[in-house]
């Protein structure tokens, strides 16, 4: 603990620890249930603090940082749903544990633990099935942040097409809806969805 730090480093971060309003549970904690390392976390959490002093994230400043990185494109739509995806217990804020639970599955977690959340993400109305509308409404949200320059010569129809072949491969016993067996079952064996999943990495 603290080798290479001086002793009165290690006190100043542990009092600004302890000066903010939501203070994340200890460090220990969190390094315990993420895969970064206690100097990782201690980096993450000054810059989330700088971007939220409050130590939680709205909905709406979700949104506002997300524009930033897609200006070519809409991504309201995608930030509400990943918004959600990251507000585990739907309490409509993203706490720092929130934060690095997610983003510790989305950078380090194995293709299980992606994949659980990804179909996480998927489920807008978190009952457990993935419904076409969904898959739809979520692809939608994808294809606007990135933008018309993006993907130019695409036609309106494009993610519904997208969709219609994605979820025939997934729903295996054709009920009109996809489990989480089927979810993974279908992306471990299928190199396309696999490949669309580096791309949904990529707009993490």
């Amino acid at each position: 603990m603290g080798v290479g730090r001086t002793a009165n480093n290690s006190v100043e971060d542990e009092l600004e620890m302890a000066t903010v309003r939501h203070r994340p549970e200890a460090l220990e904690l969190l390094e315990a249930q993420s895969k970064f390392t206690k100097k990782e976390l201690q980096i993450l959490y000054r810059g989330f603090k700088n971007e939220c002093p409050s130590g939680v994230v709205n909905e709406e400043t979700f949104k506002e940082i997300y524009s930033q990185f897609f200006p070519q494109g809409d991504s309201t739509t995608y930030a509400h749903f990943l918004f959600n995806a990251f507000d585990t217990d739907h309490n409509g804020a993203v706490s720092f544990e929130d934060f690095i639970k997610g983003l510790s599955i989305l950078l380090r977690g194995t293709v299980q633990e992606k994949l659980n959340w990804a179909f996480n993400l998927y489920d807008i109305n978190k009952d457990g099935y993935i419904t076409k509308e969904e898959m739809l409404d979520i692809m939608k949200a994808i294809y606007d942040m990135m933008g018309k320059c993006t993907y130019p010569v695409l036609k309106e129809d494009a993610p519904r097409q997208h969709v219609e072949t994605f979820f025939q491969k997934m729903d295996k016993n054709k009920d009109g809806v996809v489990t989480i067996d089927e979810f993974i079952e279908s992306c471990q064996k299928d190199e396309n969805i696999m490949r669309s999943m580096q791309l949904f990495e990529n707009v993490i």
